[in-house]
């Protein structure tokens, strides 16, 4: 199938809806709603809004129904990216290729930012329409859960503590679980909830996000260490010199390559009951491992 004119096509459209429902950058205070559009618009994967898209199609129900929780999806996304640059957290100077929020906007700005970006996160979503079988409710609580202490932010933390610590793959599938994989999760779950989609699909598509979350990451902690910055965009071997609790420092560098294509197995696997029409998102399961193998 033709991936990557579709990713082009769906990444436009979420920058186009993002682009009208952010505040713009001569609405005051300035410099917070230019900092916002800086960091939301760095050029960025949209990985998980296009996911959230493609869950929405792939049950039977249509991109504009899904783009409120996709473009919420995203704020939260570059929120976490903005307070992780920091230097309280990884101290970063590049993200996506250019020097991070915090070096533009100096600190005090880039955390209001994040807080910013994680609120009006949350006004986006409102824009979304209830379905028979989900409520409003239903949409803020699945969104907030995977954003919250359980999940993303819990996960971030078991992260800061397990630096230069020995970590158990037990612990490091609980870190991984909660800062990367619960808000691809959360991405597809909330594409089908737009579509009135059964709470089967849900949980299927659910779990294709969960394992599609770990190949990610595992790929992702093999590229820090396998690609110079200026092919990621960001700075190369920073988790390595922090400490960090990554794949190859817990498993190696060769099983890493073989648990990323087993959960991108596992992730395939759940999407047998959609048949052909998760072909999309069989094919961007495929490309996202691709990206190291």
């Amino acid at each position: 199938m033709n991936l990557k004119p579709r990713l082009a096509s769906l990444h436009k459209k979420v920058d186009q809806a993002l682009d009208r429902w952010l505040p713009g950058e001569k609405t005051k205070p300035k410099t917070l709603h230019t900092a916002m559009r800086y960091s939301v618009f760095a050029g960025g994967k949209r990985l998980r809004p296009v996911l959230c898209l493609a869950a929405a199609e792939a049950c039977g129900g249509t991109i504009s129904s899904a783009m409120p929780s996709a473009c919420a999806i995203e704020c939260i996304h570059t929120y976490s990216l903005v307070h992780d640059d920091l230097p309280c957290m990884d101290d970063d100077d590049l993200r996506r290729g250019r020097p991070t929020t915090h070096k533009v906007f100096g600190e005090g700005i880039a955390v209001l930012t994040g807080d910013a970006l994680l609120t009006v996160a949350f006004e986006i979503l409102a824009r979304t329409k209830a379905t028979a079988r989900h409520g409003m409710g239903d949409f803020f609580c699945e969104l907030s859960k995977a954003a919250g202490s359980s999940h993303l932010i819990g996960g971030q933390v078991a992260d800061v503590e397990a630096e230069n610590q020995k970590v158990s793959p037990a612990g490091l599938e609980f870190i991984h679980l909660g800062k990367t994989a619960a808000m691809i999760s959360v991405s597809l779950r909330l594409g089908a909830m737009s579509a009135n989609a059964t709470h089967a699909e849900c949980r299927s598509l659910g779990k294709f996000g969960t394992h599609l979350g770990l190949a990610f990451q595992i790929v992702d902690d093999i590229l820090d260490i396998t690609q110079t910055s200026e092919q990621l965009g960001k700075s190369a071997g920073k988790d390595a010199a922090a400490g960090k609790a990554t794949y190859p420092a817990v498993f190696g560098l060769e099983k890493s390559r073989k648990e990323a294509a087993r959960h991108t197995n596992l992730a395939l696997w759940a999407l047998k009951p959609f048949g052909e029409r998760a072909a999309f998102l069989r094919g961007l399961a495929d490309y996202l491992l691709s990206r190291e193998f």
